[in-house]
């Protein structure tokens, strides 16, 4: 018998016992306005900006309040193509995106326990747009906040999409010289509108 085999017969022999997987409590006892000001709270841990708006032409005046001239802002949102360039309308080649500076995309949920926002291909048309900008606004209903991720992987359930991502504030690391860099490999800030 070889070295090998030695080594797996022992470690076969020496496994630890079954044990039954521990009940995991998923009720949620707080209310939906809880869940928003949760929600809240995390983005600012996260060093994300959050304006809470009524429409969509709120979005537009603090867009426009904000707006430097010559920086380049795309959007994937129809109602927005007025203060920003329509990139469904447009059919860019995804490497004419490396010079955006502001990106506003919708998600389809956010979740209130971490600040995630659950995005997929079919909002944002090109998958390296949320990563590739500068920086980036995320625009959700407020009616489409759910409280955690368990709630979020079974509103995700048997859904078909080719690429799905939760976004989570902007990049960051802290991994060189334990000092925290904001857009070490993405966006360097982050915006959330609360629609609704």
């Amino acid at each position: 018998m070889s070295s090998r085999e030695n080594i797996l017969k022992e470690v076969l022999k020496n496994q630890p016992p079954d044990r039954a997987l521990p009940v995991i409590d998923v009720a949620v006892t707080t209310t939906h306005a809880e869940w928003i000001e949760a929600l809240k709270v995390r983005l600012d841990i996260l060093h994300v900006t959050v304006h809470e708006v009524a429409d969509y032409s709120a979005i537009k005046t603090i867009l426009q309040q904000e707006a430097i001239p010559q920086e380049r802002t795309v959007t994937t949102i129809e109602a927005l193509s007025d203060v920003s360039t329509y990139i469904d309308s447009v059919k860019e080649d995804a490497h004419s995106l490396e010079d955006v500076d502001l990106a506003i995309i919708p998600a389809h949920f956010g979740v209130a326990e971490n600040g995630a926002m659950w995005v997929t291909d079919s909002l944002i048309q090109y998958r390296v747009l949320p990563f590739i900008t500068q920086q980036l606004a995320v625009v959700v209903s407020k009616n489409n906040i759910v409280y955690n991720m368990h709630q979020a992987y079974e509103k995700i359930a048997g859904t078909n999409y080719d690429f799905g991502v939760f976004i989570a504030g902007p990049s960051k690391t802290a991994d060189i010289e334990q000092s925290l860099v904001l857009g070490a490999h993405g966006p360097k800030g982050m915006t959330l509108f609360l629609l609704g």
